[in-house]
């Protein structure tokens, strides 16, 4: 090969590279100055995903009839971990109906249960937690809506232990107003009889107009994914101790 071909190959191969180096560098910052939003998983849940991360710390606080419960109360069972606060809309509207239909579903078997836990447990007292599941018709003995005493307690519990995304306070007005003061997860956890996570469904995200758009497919394909997810685990056994 001629020197001079060689060299102008040389030439073109870092312009290539500059090139992407700098679309990287542009993709980045774009990302980097874009507001955040909590992103929309896919495939999360898939019977491939079998160990998450177990629950090593517990949680107590009091439920709608202001019994006192723990989340170690739980072990042996299998059950679905959702966040919510009382006037949160988005809880109401996007996550009560679809919980309802996943109770109605599953509540007959003695081993399933629900926890609702609240993230704004200065406001939540025990009325309005059992106005809450009043109007959801969750039956305490398979479904609480749980108090745990203190938002610091509470928010560093379900995202360093359960691993939910940052809880944020919403500082416009219009925005608390319209949504509440806290933008928070909407994901359900599911975790199995060994006190293990083993998967995260974003259903209201895939729910919603921004989900749709980027897959029309996703929210079924959740559903039906998480459906059997907590039939499989269901089905196990008990491990021996439990």
């Amino acid at each position: 090969m001629k020197r001079s071909t060689t060299i102008a190959l040389f030439y073109i191969g870092v312009a290539t590279l500059c090139i992407g180096v700098l679309s990287i560098s542009m993709w980045l910052a774009k990302g980097l100055n874009a507001p955040y939003q909590a992103p929309v998983a896919i495939n999360t849940g898939k019977e491939t995903v079998t160990d998450w991360f177990p629950i090593n710390k517990d949680l107590t606080g009091v439920n709608q009839e202001n019994k006192p419960v723990k989340l170690s109360d739980l072990r042996g069972k299998v059950w679905l971990v959702a966040e919510f606060f009382a006037v949160c809309p988005n809880c109401a509207i996007r996550n009560g109906a679809e919980l309802r239909k996943i109770y109605d579903d599953f509540k007959n078997d003695p081993d399933f249960h629900i926890a609702c836990i609240s993230i704004d447990p200065e406001d939540d007292n025990v009325e309005k937690l059992g106005d809450y599941a009043k109007a959801l018709g969750a039956d305490s003995k398979n479904w609480w809506f749980l108090n745990a005493g203190d938002s610091k307690t509470t928010h560093d519990y379900l995202e360093h232990e359960l691993k939910f995304f940052h809880i944020n306070n919403r500082i416009d007005p219009l925005d608390i107003e319209t949504n509440g003061k806290y933008a928070h997860d909407l994901g359900f956890i599911l975790v199995d009889r060994n006190f293990k996570v083993v998967g995260k469904w974003p259903l209201a995200d895939a729910r919603s107009e921004e989900g749709k758009k980027l897959d029309p497919t996703l929210y079924q394909k959740l559903k039906d994914e998480l459906y059997a997810r907590i039939r499989l685990e269901l089905g196990k056994n008990k491990s021996p101790g439990i």
